[in-house]
Protein backbone atom coordinates (compact mmCIF):
# COMPACT_ATOMS: atom_id res chain seq x y z
CA UNK A 1 0.00 0.00 0.00
CA UNK A 2 1.14 3.29 -0.95
CA UNK A 3 1.74 6.43 1.40
CA UNK A 4 -0.92 8.14 -0.73
CA UNK A 5 -3.20 5.33 0.47
CA UNK A 6 -2.38 6.30 4.02
CA UNK A 7 -3.62 9.82 3.79
CA UNK A 8 -5.84 10.38 6.14
CA UNK A 9 -8.06 14.14 6.65
CA UNK A 10 -6.93 15.86 9.89
CA UNK A 11 -8.27 19.14 11.32
CA UNK A 12 -5.72 20.97 12.83
CA UNK A 13 -6.24 23.95 15.44
CA UNK A 14 -3.42 26.38 16.12
CA UNK A 15 -3.32 29.07 18.72
CA UNK A 16 -1.11 31.59 17.55
CA UNK A 17 0.17 35.27 18.45
CA UNK A 18 -2.32 38.06 16.87
CA UNK A 19 0.63 40.16 15.20
CA UNK A 20 1.61 40.69 11.28
CA UNK A 21 3.53 37.85 9.75
CA UNK A 22 2.52 34.67 11.82
CA UNK A 23 -0.05 33.41 9.04
CA UNK A 24 2.53 33.80 6.30
CA UNK A 25 4.94 31.61 8.85
CA UNK A 26 2.64 28.97 9.17
CA UNK A 27 1.33 28.60 5.66
CA UNK A 28 5.03 28.77 5.11
CA UNK A 29 5.40 25.64 6.40
CA UNK A 30 3.26 23.95 4.78
CA UNK A 31 4.06 24.99 1.09
CA UNK A 32 7.64 25.41 1.67
CA UNK A 33 7.61 21.45 2.58
CA UNK A 34 4.79 20.63 -0.55
CA UNK A 35 2.03 19.73 1.71
CA UNK A 36 -1.78 20.47 0.75
CA UNK A 37 -4.02 22.93 2.70
CA UNK A 38 -7.63 21.92 1.92
CA UNK A 39 -9.29 24.32 4.08
CA UNK A 40 -8.04 27.60 6.19
CA UNK A 41 -9.82 29.68 8.80
CA UNK A 42 -8.45 31.87 11.18
CA UNK A 43 -9.90 34.63 13.83
CA UNK A 44 -9.11 36.76 16.88
CA UNK A 45 -10.26 34.44 19.40
CA UNK A 46 -8.73 37.05 22.41
CA UNK A 47 -8.62 40.54 22.05
CA UNK A 48 -7.28 41.18 25.38
CA UNK A 49 -3.95 38.33 24.55
CA UNK A 50 -3.71 39.51 20.90
CA UNK A 51 -4.16 35.46 20.22
CA UNK A 52 -5.95 34.06 16.55
CA UNK A 53 -6.81 30.40 16.08
CA UNK A 54 -6.23 28.74 12.72
CA UNK A 55 -7.79 26.05 11.67
CA UNK A 56 -6.51 24.28 9.20
CA UNK A 57 -7.32 21.20 7.32
CA UNK A 58 -5.15 18.63 5.58
CA UNK A 59 -4.93 15.59 4.24
CA UNK A 60 -1.83 13.08 4.76
CA UNK A 61 -0.16 10.64 6.70
CA UNK A 62 0.12 9.71 10.50
CA UNK A 63 3.80 10.28 9.93
CA UNK A 64 3.48 13.45 7.62
CA UNK A 65 1.35 15.09 10.36
CA UNK A 66 3.19 13.93 13.16
CA UNK A 67 6.27 15.72 11.06
CA UNK A 68 3.59 18.95 10.46
CA UNK A 69 2.69 18.99 14.46
CA UNK A 70 5.96 18.84 15.51
CA UNK A 71 7.07 21.58 13.24
CA UNK A 72 4.00 24.02 14.16
CA UNK A 73 4.73 23.52 17.56
CA UNK A 74 8.21 24.94 17.22
CA UNK A 75 7.30 28.30 15.42
CA UNK A 76 7.91 30.64 17.80
CA UNK A 77 4.90 32.67 17.75
CA UNK A 78 3.01 29.61 18.29
CA UNK A 79 0.85 28.41 21.38
CA UNK A 80 -0.74 25.77 21.16
CA UNK A 81 -1.61 22.71 18.50
CA UNK A 82 -3.67 20.13 18.58
CA UNK A 83 -4.94 17.58 16.03
CA UNK A 84 -8.54 17.61 16.52
CA UNK A 85 -9.12 14.14 13.93
CA UNK A 86 -7.46 11.69 16.13
CA UNK A 87 -9.59 9.35 18.03
CA UNK A 88 -8.96 10.35 22.10
CA UNK A 89 -10.35 13.93 20.60
CA UNK A 90 -13.65 14.51 19.99
CA UNK A 91 -14.80 17.32 18.07
CA UNK A 92 -16.90 19.21 16.63
CA UNK A 93 -16.67 20.19 13.15
CA UNK A 94 -18.83 22.89 11.12
CA UNK A 95 -18.83 24.86 7.60
CA UNK A 96 -20.49 27.31 6.24
CA UNK A 97 -21.85 28.47 2.64
CA UNK A 98 -22.93 30.47 0.44
CA UNK A 99 -24.85 28.68 -2.70
CA UNK A 100 -26.50 30.67 -5.60
CA UNK A 101 -29.09 28.65 -7.86
CA UNK A 102 -30.13 30.21 -10.95
CA UNK A 103 -33.45 28.35 -12.26
CA UNK A 104 -37.30 28.53 -12.63
CA UNK A 105 -40.29 26.58 -13.25
CA UNK A 106 -40.10 22.81 -11.83
CA UNK A 107 -35.80 23.09 -10.60
CA UNK A 108 -36.76 26.26 -8.81
CA UNK A 109 -39.31 24.32 -6.60
CA UNK A 110 -36.78 21.37 -6.23
CA UNK A 111 -34.49 23.75 -5.31
CA UNK A 112 -36.04 25.08 -2.89
CA UNK A 113 -37.33 21.91 -1.48
CA UNK A 114 -34.58 20.26 -1.40
CA UNK A 115 -33.21 23.75 0.66
CA UNK A 116 -36.08 22.75 3.60
CA UNK A 117 -34.50 19.04 3.55
CA UNK A 118 -31.26 20.32 4.06
CA UNK A 119 -32.08 22.98 6.69
CA UNK A 120 -30.39 25.84 4.26
CA UNK A 121 -31.96 29.02 4.67
CA UNK A 122 -32.81 31.06 1.42
CA UNK A 123 -31.22 34.69 2.18
CA UNK A 124 -31.25 36.22 -0.92
CA UNK A 125 -33.91 35.69 -4.09
CA UNK A 126 -35.06 37.22 -7.23
CA UNK A 127 -37.14 35.79 -10.01
CA UNK A 128 -34.81 33.48 -11.11
CA UNK A 129 -32.08 32.80 -8.43
CA UNK A 130 -31.89 31.92 -4.90
CA UNK A 131 -28.99 32.10 -2.65
CA UNK A 132 -28.93 29.66 0.32
CA UNK A 133 -26.87 29.60 3.48
CA UNK A 134 -26.35 25.97 4.46
CA UNK A 135 -24.05 25.20 8.06
CA UNK A 136 -22.79 21.67 8.83
CA UNK A 137 -20.24 19.50 8.19
CA UNK A 138 -18.25 19.45 4.64
CA UNK A 139 -19.71 16.30 3.87
CA UNK A 140 -23.19 17.38 4.10
CA UNK A 141 -22.23 21.06 2.60
CA UNK A 142 -20.79 18.50 -0.39
CA UNK A 143 -24.06 16.71 -0.59
CA UNK A 144 -25.89 19.87 -0.87
CA UNK A 145 -23.49 21.15 -3.80
CA UNK A 146 -23.80 18.22 -5.85
CA UNK A 147 -27.72 18.41 -5.52
CA UNK A 148 -27.75 22.00 -6.71
CA UNK A 149 -25.95 21.22 -9.89
CA UNK A 150 -28.36 19.56 -12.04
CA UNK A 151 -30.24 22.62 -10.85
CA UNK A 152 -28.82 25.24 -12.02
CA UNK A 153 -25.92 25.68 -9.72
CA UNK A 154 -23.77 28.98 -10.05
CA UNK A 155 -21.39 29.94 -7.80
CA UNK A 156 -20.31 28.63 -4.11
CA UNK A 157 -18.58 30.62 -1.25
CA UNK A 158 -17.16 28.06 1.53
CA UNK A 159 -15.91 29.70 5.09
CA UNK A 160 -13.53 26.46 5.37
CA UNK A 161 -14.07 24.30 8.66
CA UNK A 162 -13.99 25.84 12.02
CA UNK A 163 -13.53 23.23 14.85
CA UNK A 164 -13.39 22.82 18.51
CA UNK A 165 -12.82 19.52 21.07
CA UNK A 166 -15.62 18.57 22.62
CA UNK A 167 -15.84 18.92 26.47
CA UNK A 168 -15.87 21.08 29.54
CA UNK A 169 -11.52 21.56 28.95
CA UNK A 170 -10.01 24.50 26.19
CA UNK A 171 -7.42 24.92 23.86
Amino acid sequence: MSDLSKSERHVLAVLVDNEAGVLARVIGLFSGRGYNIESLTVAEVDAAEHMSRITIVTKATPAVVDQILAQLDRLVPVHKVVDLSVDDVRSVNREMSLIKVASTGEKRVEALRLSEAFRARVIDTTHSSFVFEVTGTPEKIEAFINLMRPLGLVDVSRTGVVAIARGAEGM
